[in-house]
């Protein structure tokens, strides 16, 4: 199993899908490293040679943002937007979806197990 910028590539799938395990690279992105490095992206990852492991790796590392400061530019990207207390940074502090979706009925993903409030619902009013 290769291992490219920390991540165990899977062996047996053809090396532009095995790619598309590392975050940040997907589809189109996969065939275009394979396609400069001069690799057929329909071999196995397990029939690639150590140094061709190495020329991806190498390539990955100086022209594509991919895995740890990926994760590190998306990170930031999300803590500026809630230090200047943006619409979708109030979002993403909230724990809510902040890409237009509707948070009154679905939303479950992003908001967890329904918590149940009680004393909501029966209430009736005496008079």
């Amino acid at each position: 199993m290769p291992r490219i910028q920390g991540v165990d590539i899977p062996a047996d799938k053809p090396t532009h899908i095995s790619l598309r395990y590392i975050r940040g690279l997907g589809a189109t992105t996969s065939l275009e490293v394979c396609e400069k490095l001069h690799i057929d992206p329909q071999r196995r990852a397990k029939e690639l040679s150590d140094s061709e492991v190495a020329q991806i790796a190498a390539l990955l590392d100086k022209e594509y943002l991919v895995e740890g400061p990926l994760r590190r530019q998306e990170g930031s990207n999300i803590a500026r937007l809630k230090e200047i207390k943006s619409y979708r940074g109030e979002r993403h502090r909230k724990n809510l979806p902040c890409r237009g979706q509707r948070s009154k009925t679905n939303a479950r993903t992003r908001k967890g197990v329904r918590k149940t409030v009680a004393g909501k619902k029966g209430v009736k009013d005496l008079r």
